[in-house]
């Protein structure tokens, strides 16, 4: 592994070095790189009992790792290609379950801790423009320098993620460099289609004006829960996601508003018809059927209030009355919460970030996990229902030239897996993330 890891940056200093010699409004290629690790300790805590899925009551501590190299180049005018190969490995605590808004949002579902590479991306996009109105681009990750008018129209088709694209709230949305916390990365109602890994197959599309833009994408359902093989049945098993974003100024400072709706259709389980069939041991993945839908809306807002300080705010809704598919298991989701820049006390890339999360079911899940049920997260075989309740607190400390990054945070969790009966759970965690 440490040997991949030093060809992988040596690869990536070098083509870097290459990429910058093209001028900053005609780009041809752009090559990033990214790793994360994050180290989080969960000290012991009560609980009357413990189920399949339940966050174990010991004292634990484990660790994850994610290395990602990006790669875009111009095809032509307006065309780009995008390949990102990633290796993740280690684990989350109690293998990622027990918690529907989990602590560690570059943590997987996957069956092996080992670490493993796979492409998170491969993707073509083509843009047209329009308007004499420009904005300049800047180059980043799947990202390449140069001008680009404010009336375009894009689409894209193969392998990608949807956070890329939708949701993409200022201050809480990477788990790399801003809050942990699942459900606050994305919205947590959102359960929003991808594999065990997080990525997708489908086609994006986006219209942007100068003021709000409009998102739609087709994608792809695996043929089982959190799984990683796709369902060939596109007609019966594929999700539709549509988001509209306004961007504006108050007082001289951005924001931005955005509402977005999802429908899910595949062969889903049932809460209700679980429990018909067997009211003691439920299990929702015996009552799947082709004809299942979930479908929800998700509201995102965030807004500088100067140039150091902004809040956001996040509110999600699903129906909940089939089985979570990608995700995790959130029904109903508030958050919002506070970034702050160290400019105060003379470390102006320093950062400071504070969160609450309430998540809850729907009255079929809630049902369901009281009878003894199991989903693919929580599940502790009974239910004193509780909404669940989180706050995060971090400090992204700016430890070499904005390329190397070390953040303690804190999390507090109170009734994990909506369980009254179990917690309060107190998270401390290490990130260390490097990028350029």
């Amino acid at each position: 592994m440490k040997l991949l890891l030093t060809i992988s940056i040596s690869l990536l200093l070098f083509t870097t070095a290459f990429a910058q010699e093209d001028t900053v409004k005609q780009q041809r290629f752009s090559f990033h790189f990214q790793e994360t690790t994050i180290t989080q300790f969960k000290p012991a805590f009560s609980a009357p009992y413990t189920g399949q899925n339940s966050l174990l009551t010991t004292q634990e501590t484990q660790s994850s790792i994610t290395t990602s190299l990006f790669g875009d180049a111009r095809l032509w005018k307006g065309a780009d290609v995008i390949f990102d190969p990633e290796l993740s490995g280690g684990a989350g605590l109690s293998k990622t379950t027990g918690i529907a808004a989990f602590p560690n949002g570059e943590t997987f579902r996957v069956g092996s801790a080992s670490p493993a590479i796979y492409i998170a991306r491969l993707f073509f996009r083509q843009t047209f423009e329009w308007g004499k109105e420009k904005d300049t681009i800047q180059d980043d990750q799947n990202q390449l320098a140069g001008l680009k008018s404010k009336r375009y129209f894009t689409f894209g088709l193969g392998k990608f993620g949807m956070a890329d694209y939708f949701d993409n709230n200022e201050f809480s949305h990477d788990p790399r460099t801003q809050f942990m916390n699942w459900a606050l990365m994305d919205n947590g109602a959102w359960d929003y289609p991808a594999n065990t890994r997080g990525y997708v197959l489908g086609a994006y599309t986006e219209f942007g004006q100068p003021d709000w833009t409009l998102r739609f994408a087709f994608t792809m359902v695996t043929t089982t829960a959190n799984g990683s093989v796709w369902d060939a049945k596109i007609l019966h098993a594929n999700t539709q996601t549509i988001e509209y974003e306004k961007r504006y100024e108050i007082g001289g400072q951005k924001g931005s508003f955005r509402i977005l709706g999802f429908t899910n259709n595949g062969k889903f389980g049932n809460y209700d018809l679980a429990i018909a069939n067997n009211k003691t041991a439920p299990v929702v993945d015996s009552t799947q059927a082709y004809g299942r839908h979930k479908y929800g809306f998700g509201i995102s807002a965030d807004q500088y209030l100067t140039k150091d300080f902004g809040v956001f705010a996040r509110l999600g809704y699903n129906d909940g009355h089939n089985e979570t598919w990608f995700f995790t298991e959130i029904d109903r989701s508030l958050s919002f919460g506070a970034v702050l820049k160290g400019t105060q006390w003379k470390r102006a890339d320093d950062e400071l970030g504070l969160a609450f999360i309430g998540s809850g079911l729907s009255s079929e899940h809630q049902a369901y996990l009281a009878a003894g049920g199991y989903g693919f997260i929580i599940g502790d075989g009974r239910l004193n229902y509780s909404p669940e309740l989180v706050a995060e607190l971090y400090y992204k400390i700016n430890a070499f030239q904005k390329k190397f990054w070390i953040t303690p945070d804190y999390q507090f969790i109170l009734n994990p897996a909506y369980n009254a009966d179990r917690g309060p759970v107190n998270v401390f965690s290490l990130r260390a993330h490097v990028e350029f």
